[in-house]
């Protein structure tokens, strides 16, 4: 038996998908407009508006016809500004008949902006004070006030364009802050899209499949839901942090403070926006993904948009699913175990001195190795004796060929170990952790003057003397403490990016967000799952040779 959760999941699982379809078909035979339509219908779903910046001949126009296919049994409106258009023109003449009969002041609004559904308004800041003044009321409050009358405007969405931003200090700021989506419209770049649509071309409509054009009795319900949709403070601390790095990068840069201005208004217009993303690809909550969208809700100019833009991109890249958070906990981990090494080295490592001794019949100075062995402890294996226990201080690929995964320890002759001090260098047969075969071992000096051996890398491993006093237990049990903390840091981290990856993949497909940034942050996530499974290798590696160090120097 399906459980209501069950079924409510069912539901907005089918309405995404009912979306994404109609988009598509919205999208269908329009090139490089896609991302473009899709915002335009969600701004339509959230009851927003939207400005389409770019030169003339870009099919701004073509955008907003489609748009009123989303919608059943609706009505459009579109109007070209001019300095010298009229608010007859746009809003509908007056009604004689009533002015004669009445001395009313009425506009017959029958099929002008007052009754559309969807509206285009074109090279909008031509239009006189009259006109923007009114459509400032009409977009804030969804009203229309015809004569002594308030009549409600059943506008979903108001698309406007130019090829320019209203000038500073026109007067304009209010309207142009209540258009919520901004998007920059660019002539066709891709080649084979440049010939489609020469060959080819795009039909003014679409075609939209049975039942997925948007009823009234559908789009007011929705609109009651969206209104339920809370916002996290998980979420509501993620757009904070945008909204930080967005003024940081403000005072970075050479911008005005009204390119970069936001109101206030705007940033809860932008949550709703939110809402309606997470609402109509399914979900619950708004996801940090959905946040993407405001890289064309928040610029004002074309210098402001690439910042914007920039800033958004390092937001999803490095916040938005706190990769660098995760980057940080992997590295506190690194850092603690180096921190270990570090220590142990510095106890543990044999650093030669250098000192002056005479040789040969000329009683000739020069300069020898010196390292006291007086105290190391004396071994025995088969029949060699007064062999002494170098254990090795750092990760190894073996020091012989003979033996596979890392060596812990060597035994060489007492004396050929004195040999090789003095000289700084040398081969001495030894033997291998518990291994009874002699094999060949090279030792040498490192850049600190640290005796070292050679690995079959051939890279150096420090080796540390083992004597009868063994290995400090204050040190010993200070480093598995460090140890213990180091791997349960890792634990913590491997914790959180199984829950921020399972957080970005659950908003995943997203209808209304170009797949580019999303496939990069997937990329950054997948990276970090490599990271942090080498690390989490090295680093058990690591933890193990530490708990066994009484095993090194027994």
């Amino acid at each position: 038996m399906i459980s209501p959760t069950q079924a409510s999941h069912g539901q907005k699982a089918l309405l995404s998908e009912r979306i994404n379809k109609l988009s598509k078909a919205l999208s269908d035979g329009v090139y490089e407009r896609e991302s473009t339509i899709k915002l335009c219908l969600l701004a339509a779903l959230a009851g927003e508006s939207v400005f389409l910046l770019g030169p003339p001949g870009i099919a701004k126009s073509l955008i907003a016809k489609r748009l009123i296919q989303a919608f059943d049994n609706s009505s459009y409106f579109e109007y070209l500004m001019t300095r010298f258009s009229t608010p007859e023109e746009v809003f509908g003449p007056l009604s004689i008949q009533e002015l004669k009969d009445n001395g009313r002041y009425v506009r017959l609004t029958k099929g002008y902006l007052p009754t559309a559904q969807v509206v285009f308004l074109d090279e909008i800041w031509k239009a006189g004070p009259a006109i923007l003044n009114t459509l400032l009321t009409v977009v804030n409050e969804k009203t229309f006030k015809n004569g002594s009358d308030i009549e409600r405007v059943p506008m979903r969405l108001l698309i406007s364009a130019s090829n320019e931003l209203p000038d500073e200090d026109s007067g304009l700021e209010a309207l142009y802050d209540r258009m919520l989506v901004r998007v920059f419209v660019n002539r066709i770049q891709n080649k084979q899209n440049f010939k489609s649509m020469l060959t080819v071309g795009t039909p003014q409509e679409a075609r939209i499949p049975a039942g997925l054009a948007i009823t009234d009795q559908e789009y007011h319900e929705w609109q009651k839901q969206l209104d339920s949709l809370t916002l996290t403070d998980e979420v509501f601390e993620k757009l904070y942090q945008l909204k930080n790095m967005l003024e940081s990068a403000v005072e970075d840069s050479s911008l005005s403070f009204h390119d970069m201005y936001v109101s206030d208004r705007r940033w809860k217009k932008a949550v709703k926006l939110l809402k309606a993303s997470a609402f109509f690809n399914g979900r619950d909550a708004i996801n940090p993904l959905d946040i993407l969208l405001l890289q064309d809700c928040l610029w004002n100019s074309p210098e402001s948009r690439e910042v914007v833009h920039n800033v958004v991109k390092e937001f999803a890249l490095r916040h938005a699913f706190d990769q660098l958070e995760v980057e940080h906990q992997i590295s506190l981990c690194h850092e603690e175990l180096a921190s270990v090494q570090d220590e142990l080295e510095s106890e543990f490592g044999m650093m030669l001195s250098l000192e002056t001794a005479a040789s040969g019949l000329m009683k000739k100075k020069k300069l020898i190795n010196q390292y006291d062995i007086k105290g190391a402890k004396s071994y025995k294996i088969g029949a060699a004796t007064d062999l002494v226990k170098l254990a090795l201080l750092q990760s190894n690929m073996s020091v012989s060929e003979s033996e596979k995964g890392d060596s812990r320890w060597v035994y060489v002759p007492k004396n050929d170990l004195e040999r090789v001090i003095k000289d700084g260098q040398g081969d001495v047969y030894g033997y291998v952790n518990q291994n009874t075969n002699m094999c060949r071992l090279k030792f040498d000096v490192d850049a600190t003057n640290n005796l070292v051996i050679k690995d079959i890398a051939n890279r150096s491993v420090m080796v540390s003397l083992v004597t009868k006093d063994g290995l400090n237990e204050g040190l010993y049990q200070d480093w598995l403490a460090k140890t213990e903390q180091a791997m349960a840091q890792l634990k913590h981290a491997e914790h959180h990016l199984r829950k921020v990856r399972s957080t970005f993949h659950g908003a995943l497909p997203h209808n209304f967000i170009d797949p580019t940034l999303p496939t990069a942050m997937e990329a950054t996530l997948h990276s970090l799952q490599q990271q942090l499974e080498a690390t989490q290798t090295e680093c058990e590696k690591s933890a193990q040779r530490y708990k066994n160090l009484v095993q090194f120097f027994e």
